[in-house]
C-alpha cells in the first residue's frame, strides 16, 4: 500500500454488557443472559450469544425475549460498571494509537493511515486486541479496511472474538453478497422498502442506477448507492472527552414567576438532553444554577443513574428547583448542567423503560435532527 492509502481499523467489544457481567460473576459465562429491565414492558439492552440462538436480539421487548428463551437469566445492568470498563479500554487505546474515535461505549475507530510503513497495520491491531483482552478480560473483534463503513461491516462478520481484513480494492466485492440489513445505514423501514422492491443483497443496490434510488429514497438514495459500492469518505474524528454540557438563560426582566421558571427549565433540559443523544452520550449528575437580582448565585446538584432521557431528567431538574428556590426573590438567570458524561444512548440505557418510550425518542430526535433544533417540545415548556 502507498502512504496515501487510507487504513481504518474498527474495534468492537463483543457483547460488552454481557461480558462485563460474566467477569463479575463467572457462573454466568456460557449461559443465556438478557440485560435490561425485568418488567414485561421493558426492552432488551443486550443479550449473550447463547440467547441469540433462540432469536433474541437487542431492542426486543423483554416479554417476547423471555418467551423465546424462558430459561435465560435477566439482569438489571450496572452502567457505572460498564463505564469503568469502557474507560479502561479507552485508556489503553489512547496510549497505543495516534488518532482514534470513540463511536460508543464499546466501539472505536482507529486511523492507521501511514502506519503500515513502520508497524504493519494487521499485526499492530492484532497486538492491540490481545493487550485489551489481557488487561481487561474483555473479548473483542476488529475489521480492517480502507474506510469506516467497510471496517465496521467486517468487524460484524468477524464476531465473535475474531478479526477480518479487507484488501484495498475489494470493498465492493466483500459487501456484494451480504444481506442489505448488514449495511449500517439500513434500518428496519429502509430494509422493508428494499424488500418490497425485490432487493435483498447489497450487490443489487450497487448495480442499480443512482437516479432510481433517488426516486425512492430522495437524497439518501445517492448515499445508499455509495455505501453499497464500499465508498465512504467520513473521517475518523479524534476523541476528546467532554466533561459537561449545559445551557443558561438571563431574563430580560427579573422574575418571580415560578411557572415561567419551571417551563424555562423544562425547555432547557429538553434542549441539552437532545444534544446528549445527538452526541451519543449520557450523564449521571444533574445540576441547576440560579442567580438572583442582587447577583447572589446558588446551585444544587444530584446524582442519578446514567441517562439521556427527558422523562427522567425533567423531574429531577424540577425537584432540584423546588429544593433550591426557597428565598422567593426575583431571579435574574437560571441554568441547567449535565456532568459525568459517558458514551451511550437510550437504546442501551433505558433498562426499565418500554419499547414505546424508545420508539418515541427515536421519532422525536429524527424530526428535530431533520428540521434543526427542537421542533417538537413538551407543552410544559411553553407556558411562558
Amino acid at each position: 500500500m502507498s502512504a496515501q492509502q487510507r487504513i481504518v481499523s474498527h474495534l468492537d467489544l463483543d457483547t460488552f454488557f454481557v461480558s462485563v457481567e460474566c467477569l463479575k460473576n463467572s457462573r454466568l459465562k456460557g449461559k443465556p443472559l438478557l440485560i435490561g429491565g425485568k418488567s414485561d414492558r421493558a426492552v432488551v439492552a443486550a443479550c449473550s450469544y447463547e440467547a441469540r440462538k433462540f432469536g433474541v436480539h437487542s431492542a426486543m421487548a423483554m416479554k417476547l425475549a423471555r418467551r423465546l428463551c424462558p430459561h435465560a437469566t435477566v439482569l438489571q445492568g450496572d452502567f457505572e460498571e460498564y463505564s469503568k470498563f469502557s474507560t479502561a479500554v479507552t485508556d489503553i487505546i489512547r496510549e497505543e494509537v495516534p488518532a482514534f474515535e470513540k463511536a460508543s461505549i464499546d466501539e472505536f475507530y482507529i486511523d492507521m493511515t501511514g502506519m503500515d510503513k513502520h508497524f504493519g497495520c494487521s499485526k499492530f491491531t492484532r497486538e492491540l486486541k490481545s493487550k485489551i483482552t489481557r488487561e481487561t478480560g474483555l473479548p473483542l473483534s476488529y475489521g480492517l479496511s480502507a474506510n469506516k463503513l467497510v471496517s465496521k461491516v467486517a468487524t460484524n462478520e468477524a464476531k465473535p472474538n475474531g478479526q477480518l481484513q479487507i484488501p484495498f480494492g475489494n470493498e465492493r466485492q466483500f459487501l456484494a453478497p451480504l444481506p442489505v440489513r448488514k449495511m449500517p445505514m439500513i434500518g428496519e423501514k429502509t430494509a422493508d422498502t428494499l424488500k418490497s422492491l425485490g432487493i435483498r443483497i447489497i450487490r443489487t443496490i450497487a448495480e442499480m442506477p443512482v437516479n432510481m434510488l433517488e426516486s425512492v429514497f430522495g437524497k439518501n438514495g445517492t448515499e445508499l448507492w455509495r455505501k453499497a459500492n464500499g465508498i465512504d469518505d467520513s473521517p475518523v474524528r479524534p476523541y476528546r472527552e467532554q466533561k459537561s454540557i449545559s445551557t443558561e438563560e438571563t431574563f430580560e426582566n427579573d422574575t418571580i414567576d415560578v411557572d415561567m421558571l419551571l417551563s424555562t427549565l423544562v425547555r432547557m433540559t429538553q434542549k441539552i438532553a437532545f444534544e446528549l443523544r445527538s452526541q451519543n452520550r449520557m450523564c449521571s449528575t444533574v445540576s441547576i444554577k440560579m442567580r438572583y437580582a442582587n447577583f447572589d448565585t446558588v446551585s444544587k446538584q444530584a446524582s442519578i443513574d446514567f441517562t439521556c432521557s427527558d422523562h427522567i431528567l425533567i423531574p429531577k431538574v424540577k425537584d432540584l428547583f423546588q429544593r433550591l428556590y426557597d428565598r422567593r426573590l426575583l431571579v435574574r438567570l437560571i441554568g441547567v448542567r449535565f456532568t459525568n458524561l459517558v458514551p451511550g444512548n437510550y437504546q442501551i440505557n433505558l433498562f426499565e423503560d418500554t419499547d414505546e418510550y424508545i420508539r418515541l425518542y427515536k421519532t422525536l430526535d429524527e424530526i428535530n435532527t431533520r428540521y434543526g433544533g427542537l421542533q417538537i417540545m413538551r407543552a410544559s415548556s411553553l407556558k411562558h
